[in-house]
């Protein structure tokens, strides 16, 4: 008995041997005669008014919050996206007035382009009413999705800054999990996602 117990502490002592405490890897000794050199960090400081500011200046000019942040690929983008919903807001707003205008002539007894002068020419009045429905549908569409750019633009450059300020590892992993549940004595499946920090 009184063996066993010597055997038991020899073990834990020797066991307890082999740990070490864990080194402060932030700090920096000073060496006599030589430089350290100083490593960059892969993530900027936190910085609590980042994603304020660029949000206001993609609220300002569009883009500018992706310049700002360092996303330049993004920039045409946002004004690709603006131009184009201009461009069909415009579009629809031009084929709008020319069937207004045409309903307004026909209205008034005067002649229009859709009398039918040429048989392929000719819409009813019914039909400039709903060309004109149509069209007037299709400019608030237009509208809503220009303004919609507008503001993912200035979402984008709100998000991307706020995430910039994290070390974001690629080594995330998704592995099968079985586990054992010792109380019913059947197997859980699951999938478990490992972050590493």
């Amino acid at each position: 008995m009184k063996n066993r117990s010597l055997l038991f502490i020899l073990l834990v002592l020797i066991s307890f041997s082999g740990i070490q405490a864990q080194t402060d890897s932030l700090s920096i000794q000073a060496t006599k005669g030589v430089e350290t050199e100083v490593v960059e960090k892969d993530y900027e400081p936190y910085n609590a008014l980042a994603p304020a500011k660029a949000a206001f200046y993609s609220a300002i000019l569009p883009g500018l919050g992706q310049a700002y942040n360092g996303s330049y690929w993004k920039i045409p983008i946002a004004y690709g996206g603006l131009a184009t919903g201009i461009y069909y807001y415009l579009d629809n707003d031009k084929q709008y007035s020319k069937y207004r205008d045409a309903y307004k002539n026909r209205i008034a007894g005067r002649e229009d382009q859709f009398n039918g002068k040429d048989e392929r020419s000719f819409i009813s009045t019914n039909g400039l009413i709903r060309a004109q429905e149509v069209y007037q549908k299709n400019k608030e569409i237009s509208l809503l999705v220009t303004v919609g750019v507008y503001i993912l633009n200035i979402i984008d450059a709100n998000v991307e800054a706020h995430l910039r300020q994290f070390n974001v590892d690629e080594d995330l992993t998704l592995q099968p999990n079985l586990d054992f549940n010792s109380l019913t004595g059947k197997t859980n499946y699951g999938l478990t996602l490992n972050f590493n920090f």
